[in-house]
């Protein structure tokens, strides 16, 4: 099942709200409704990015940085990347190449938005 598809990373923190909602939340909401392959959010234990601000774990609040990592074919990822241009806080949003050496099932298949 060689395939070549696109990785989008979208860097931010636990900390960014878009309205009452976490960043990450409402990107993997939108991610769902634009029917893209699929999509995980890591949490880091540590990081940092051109401001210097080390995120991290505090006792009572958490400020961990955040990835967001999405397969999907290159311009539906380009796609979506121009759906989330009204997100503040965004860090840094990259993509690469990657090899699909297997995929979680024989058909493809596209989850139904919630929302």
């Amino acid at each position: 099942m060689n395939r070549t598809m696109k990785l989008l990373r979208i860097y931010s923190d636990e900390a960014a709200y878009f309205g009452d909602r976490r960043v990450f939340e409402v990107i993997a909401l939108r991610a769902l409704d634009a029917r893209l392959d699929g999509l995980t959010v890591v949490q880091a234990l540590t990081g940092f990015g051109r401001s210097a601000h080390m995120h991290r774990r505090h006792v009572l609040e958490e400020d961990r940085s955040v990835v967001i990592e999405i397969v999907d074919e290159e311009t539906r990822l380009r796609a979506f990347v121009e759906r989330l241009a009204d997100l503040p806080d965004i860090g840094l949003i990259t993509i690469e190449a990657v090899e699909i050496l297997r995929a979680g099932g024989n058909t493809r298949h596209r989850a139904t938005p919630l929302i």
